[in-house]
């Protein structure tokens, strides 16, 4: 926290974020074990377990095009890998045990090693024991920046993210119970924002923020409204819109998990008012996640200038004319009966997929377990090196799903302006054509970043080549 914001009583705000290095690598360790982190006021230290001793871990940045390597230390008790959530990366580089690498060991490390070709919001997190280790704590942001970054005053981020906690301020063990498996993940009670309780975020009157928001919660759906400001969103996922959004009179964006917007928020409002930053649940109440505090002194800054439009990154056009279209059916939970395969083995009811297999979802009626942290099975999917494809996805399903691909990107068809995704939300009974050109060699995870879904059996690989 910068000072002038630190001396401004209940507010806290990202402090600028360091300007990128100008040599051709980047290199961090990142160690994940055990760490104690006031999280409540007034309750004992909520203990975690993080990166480098903090929540979130540390920020990553590095420019387009250049070199990340990072170390991973293992000081949990149990194995864990890094999954680079968006990045366009080597198949061994993507962090998903006994598919892309051995998992990490406990007092072991692995060494991760790419280029980051495209711009934009990132973030990075375990994808072994991920319901657990994401949820208590094992996330980071990872920046990648473009050449030409828009003018703004302030460069920062939100990180979402909630805790399960007890009365002591302690995270509860009850990680993959009946609740959340079969209906809608693990939802926490204590929302957080940059790893604390949310405070009022201090801005000045006729400033510029270029605002990344990230949800790295295990199940929580942010839907988000800035009161009586509109901001421009300009990037979904890390990639640019081809022409920025409007969000509309109520400031209205919904991030699933794994999701991320970048917006340019331009600080129009009344010098010494606060302005709330809505969020709303599943059950369609609202709360405060945040103010907008404004100080009582305004600057000549760049709120009201042209709307910037980003650079897009170097992804190949899917061609739709000739893309061959394969149905992707999100399947069980609880609210509708179902019957699902687990492991291609043979076709159980609901009751059975879960007493014997702890399985409530499916992709295509297909339930894969994760084999003790081990993702490997066969592929749901074999896609040409090269070809364009097109998912048709429909949730029947009574609960929303974000549906994340590792490896690539895809567009989704039907929503404005066709934006460039690694993750898409859908709510029950929606569908979503996807398109992409299958140009990455690999198996490749797709499932449903709420994370107890995961584990639960939905999810698949998707063998590219």
């Amino acid at each position: 926290m910068s000072a002038s914001a630190a001396a401004m009583v209940g507010c806290i705000t990202l402090p600028r974020i360091a300007q990128p290095r100008t040599a051709q690598a980047a290199g961090y360790s990142l160690t994940a074990a055990p760490v104690a982190l006031p999280v409540v006021p007034g309750q004992p230290e909520t203990r975690l377990w993080g990166y480098n001793g903090s929540l979130p871990g540390p920020l990553l940045r590095v420019r387009q095009g250049e070199r990340l390597r990072a170390l991973l230390q293992n000081g949990l008790q149990q194995d864990t890998t890094i999954h680079w959530h968006g990045i366009r990366l080597p198949h061994a580089m993507d962090g998903v045990p006994g598919l892309t690498q051995p998992p990490v060991k406990p007092g072991e490390s692995f060494l991760y090693d790419f280029v980051c070709a495209d711009a934009g919001t990132f973030w990075y997190h375990p994808h072994a024991g991920n319901p657990e280790q994401v949820g208590r704590g094992l996330y980071g942001l990872l920046i990648v920046d473009e050449p030409d970054p828009p003018a703004v005053d302030r460069d920062v981020a939100w990180v979402l993210s909630d805790l399960r906690l007890d009365r002591s301020a302690q995270i509860t063990g009850d990680f993959r119970n009946y609740m959340d498996i079969t209906h809608a993940g693990r939802l926490g009670n204590t929302a957080l924002m940059n790893g604390r309780l949310a405070q009022p975020y201090a801005v000045t009157a006729g400033e510029r923020l270029r605002l990344r928001l990230v949800n790295t919660a295990n199940a929580r759906i942010f839907d988000l409204r800035f009161t009586d400001h509109a901001p421009w969103l300009v990037a979904l996922d890390g990639h640019p819109l081809d022409a920025p959004q409007r969000l509309g009179p109520d400031g209205r964006i919904t991030l699933g998990p794994g999701m991320r917007a970048d917006l340019i928020l331009d600080l129009t409002g009344e010098p010494g008012r606060r302005y709330p930053v809505l969020d709303r649940d599943f059950q369609g109440r609202e709360h405060r996640l945040t103010d907008l505090a404004y100080g009582e002194t305004p600057m000549a800054g760049a709120a009201g200038r042209a709307t910037p439009r980003l650079t897009p990154n170097p992804v190949a056009e899917p061609d739709l004319a000739a893309a061959e279209r394969l149905p992707l059916v999100l399947g069980g939970g609880m609210g509708v009966p179902y019957a699902l395969r687990v492991d291609g083995g043979p076709v159980l009811d609901m009751r059975e997929a879960f007493q014997k297999h702890r399985m409530a979802w499916s992709l295509n009626g297909q339930a894969m377990t994760d084999h003790q942290g081990h993702h490997g099975h066969d592929p749901l999917f074999r896609l040409k090196l090269g070809k364009s494809y097109i998912f048709d996805v429909s949730n029947d399903t009574s609960w929303p799903h974000p549906v994340h691909l590792h490896g690539h990107v895809f567009r989704v068809l039907n929503q404005p302006g066709r934006p460039w995704r690694d993750t898409v939300l859908l709510q029950p009974g929606e569908t979503a054509p996807l398109a992409l050109v299958a140009d990455n060699p690999g198996e490749w995870m797709l499932h449903c970043h709420i994370l107890e879904h995961q584990a639960a059996g939905m999810m698949a690989t998707v063998k590219v080549g």
